[in-house]
């Protein structure tokens, strides 16, 4: 089937060149890429000073509501965009945050994700999110894209210990908050969850049930959570007479080591009665390579976690878990960051630490008193 155009007329529009009459008034548009309308088109459509233009855009200044109508109307219809760059330039500011965090398919970052993304918004921020997957080396990548880009500030979730990217955002005067972890650096802001006291909370109401060998596993050795909660655990132990019974694996926070590791535990003799997955993505994991192995939670085996689990990844929410305010911590965070953006200055550096929530539930089970378990 052809079609054939008839009394083609082309209309030169700021953005898009305009077919009409054609075959049942079908309007065909085409993107124009060649110019766009500038502040002086604006105002000499008007019939205004670009100064006049200006005060509109930036909301600055008197402008009369008639003036400031006709304004508006010569930039809806020529399709006028302000050019945030050359604004940027001129204040130094891009009006743009970054978190960089270590694992996009965790919950827990997810919902703090959010947190942060709601804070800046009503601040007038945009943020940008960049996965890191746990790697120093997608960290610093990213940390050299952003720092070029000029964001005015980061929230920075560290891949590991090493203070290398800490240092680089501060040679250039760019406001940072580290986020969920711990950094021995004392010269920046911090606000984190409190992995060491939950750990042992946890730790310790799995020995008051009586369990004796517990084991756990936690995250990469070189990241912070992962270790405090690993020193949580053995400080809790240790109180109770049980150093012996001591038994960590180190991994990641991530399902395919949590499913790993367990198997591993559990190929070991004798059995722990009772384990402590140091996030959820290991518990998940841990969860179903113990179905694999055919044992029950918890009739053969006791499971806490750190951090919940997702209820839409579990037929009911069973996991006994200390959980973090994520939400919470993401604003928190945020707003001390845009703190610093506006009082860069002020050499008062904070470390947040959110207390934990315990929550109980049927994955730990009850007391136990089988004298195989001592």
């Amino acid at each position: 089937m052809t079609h054939s155009f008839i009394n083609v007329t082309m209309v030169t529009l700021p953005h898009f060149y305009l077919i009409q009459d054609c075959p049942n008034s079908l309007v065909i548009r085409f993107l124009r890429e060649k110019t766009m309308a500038t502040i002086h088109d604006v105002a000499k459509l008007a019939g205004v000073a670009p100064i006049t233009v200006s005060r509109v855009i930036n909301n600055s200044g008197y402008v009369s509501d008639i003036t400031r109508e006709k304004v508006q109307a010569a930039i809806s219809k020529l399709g006028y965009v302000p050019n945030i760059l050359a604004r940027s330039l001129r204040s130094k500011r891009t009006n743009t945050l970054a978190l960089v965090f270590t694992d996009i398919t965790n919950p827990f970052f997810t919902i703090l994700a959010r947190g942060v993304e709601d804070t800046a918004s009503i601040a007038g921020f945009n943020v940008i999110f960049c996965n890191t997957d746990e790697s120093q080396d997608k960290e610093d990548d990213y940390m050299q894209l952003l720092l070029q880009k000029q964001v005015d500030g980061i929230l920075l979730v560290p891949a590991s210990s090493n203070t290398r990217s800490i240092k680089v955002i501060q040679e250039q005067d760019t406001p940072l908050v580290i986020v969920d972890r711990r950094v021995s650096n004392p010269n920046v802001d911090v606000v984190r969850g409190d992995s060491e006291g939950g750990a042992y909370q946890l730790t310790k109401y799995l020995i008051d049930l009586g369990h004796r060998r517990i084991a756990i596993i936690t995250g990469p050795r070189n990241v912070s959570t992962a270790e405090d909660r690993l020193y949580g655990y053995k400080q809790a132990m240790e109180e109770s007479g049980l150093k012996e019974n001591i038994v960590s694996y180190y991994g990641n926070f991530t399902q395919t080591s949590g499913n790993d590791l367990t198997r591993k535990v559990f190929s070991q003799s004798p059995q722990p009665t009772a384990l402590f997955t140091a996030n959820n993505l290991i518990a998940i994991g841990a969860l179903r390579a113990l179905q694999d192995i055919g044992l029950k939670v918890p009739e053969d085996v006791a499971l806490v976690s750190f951090d919940d689990i997702p209820k839409d990844l579990t037929a009911f929410p069973f996991m006994t878990v200390v959980t973090q305010p994520s939400y919470e911590m993401g604003c928190r965070a945020t707003e001390l960051l845009i703190t610093r953006i506006n009082n860069y200055s002020n050499p008062d550096y904070q470390d947040i630490v959110f207390p934990v929530e315990f929550i109980e539930r049927a994955s730990s089970g009850g007391p136990i008193t089988n004298k195989e378990n001592f």
